[in-house]
């Protein structure tokens, strides 16, 4: 397991939940002279993407998440990713925040599977960033933030070998090795099979400094080529015409990583017969976990570098639904097997005195005023995720 990354794993996935809720904020924008109070605009749209990505890249925050550490359960980090979704004045509810997750984390597996190389993992990184300046465009210190992590990367990465990139595409892939949900979007492009699992190409580029497959070539001791044979391959590859920059501007060449929600269609996730039997027997929901402790020190170093924006004034936040209906996103909530639910996600900080202070100083800082609420489209409290381990 290699213990650098977390960064890589932490900055896509949030780079996919922005894009879906970029997607889901533009279905549901009303223009702002029409909108009612509990309607969304498009000033609300920026105010939500900038709150969530100025959270997201907070200098305390990148600092912590860049120390060399080893991956912890999706529970842990599912956790972190409901307190950034709620750092604006959006607000979701169990179901929506579930079906976030799931386009999150499939979208990120489908990239890293098909990486041509493991070092590619970057420039999917950086494609997810570059998309993310572009939501700020408007906010000169939102992007510095960005551009300041982008240069933590090339710091910390720049020089890996293809052995270590190689051990982090490995421990991204044992990380989704039991998620497959199936998402409309990829099933209607065919790179997705109804179980869930992806479908492997066998065309395009083959990775930059490959030879297209098709020869098969002997050498002797001496290194002399002494024998050449060609076979059928039954793909349809092409050489790489250039490498993708790694610089802070420049032509990424993948399309890894880019935003597949930019052209607008709506996408649903369904859970396949695969992932129901693997949740079934999945252990971290029902077994104490002996990382426990870590992952609570985790989630407090994480937290602690936060900053979350509280709602100000009278308005508590605006709920927004990732179904088409309310109807659908109910159902969701009920059919939902109850292995695959993070709702027990939490923190008990009653336990050990030194352990409560820490972590009621942290919590503090997350708190949400409740509001009282107006109606049944508005004013959502934040999901109780914290109240037991």
């Amino acid at each position: 397991m290699s213990v650098r990354t977390l960064p890589l794993l932490f900055l896509n996935l949030g780079g996919e939940m922005l894009y879906v809720l970029d997607q889901r904020l533009r279905a549901q924008n009303i223009p702002g002279d029409k909108a009612r109070k509990d309607e969304w605009t498009e000033v609300d749209r920026k105010r939500v993407l900038n709150d969530i990505i100025s959270t997201m890249f907070n200098r305390k925050f990148m600092d912590e998440l860049f120390k060399p550490q080893e991956l912890y359960s999706k529970k842990a980090l599912r956790t972190v990713y409901d307190r950034l979704a709620h750092a604006s004045i959006m607000r979701l509810n169990q179901a929506s925040m579930d079906k976030l997750y799931d386009l999150m984390t499939m979208a990120f597996k489908y990239q890293v599977l098909l990486c041509p190389r493991p070092k590619d993992v970057l420039l999917v990184t950086f494609n997810h960033l570059d998309a993310i300046k572009g939501f700020v465009q408007d906010s000169p210190t939102v992007i510095h933030q960005v551009d300041e992590t982008f240069r933590q990367l090339s710091e910390v990465y720049g020089n890996l070998s293809e052995g270590e990139f190689q051990l982090i595409r490995q421990t991204l892939l044992i990380f989704f090795q039991d998620l497959h949900i199936r998402v409309s979007t990829f099933l209607k492009d065919k790179v997705q099979n109804s179980n869930g699992r992806f479908v492997l190409p066998v065309s395009g580029p083959v990775p930059w400094g490959t030879d297209v497959p098709g020869v098969i070539r002997v050498f002797s001791v001496k290194g002399k080529e002494v024998k050449k044979m060609e076979f059928r391959h039954g793909g349809d590859y092409v050489a790489a015409q250039k490498e993708g920059s790694f610089e802070l501007y420049g032509d990424r060449v993948l399309k890894l990583g880019t935003n597949m929600y930019s052209a607008s269609r709506p996408v649903e996730t369904h859970m396949s017969a695969t992932s129901k039997n693997a949740a079934s027997r999945a252990q971290e929901n029902i077994v104490p976990n002996p990382l426990a402790k870590e992952e609570l020190n985790f989630l407090a170093r994480l937290m602690g570098g936060m900053e979350i924006k509280k709602p100000s004034g009278p308005e508590p936040g605006f709920r927004l639904n990732l179904f088409t209906t309310d109807e659908e996103e109910e159902h969701a909530a009920l059919s939902r097997p109850e292995e695959l639910s993070y709702e027990v996600i939490s923190i008990q900080a009653t336990q050990d005195q030194q352990r409560n202070e820490e972590l009621a100083r942290i919590m503090g800082e997350f708190e949400i005023t409740e509001q009282p609420e107006q109606n049944t489209s508005k004013g959502d409290d934040l999901l109780a995720m914290m109240d037991r381990l």
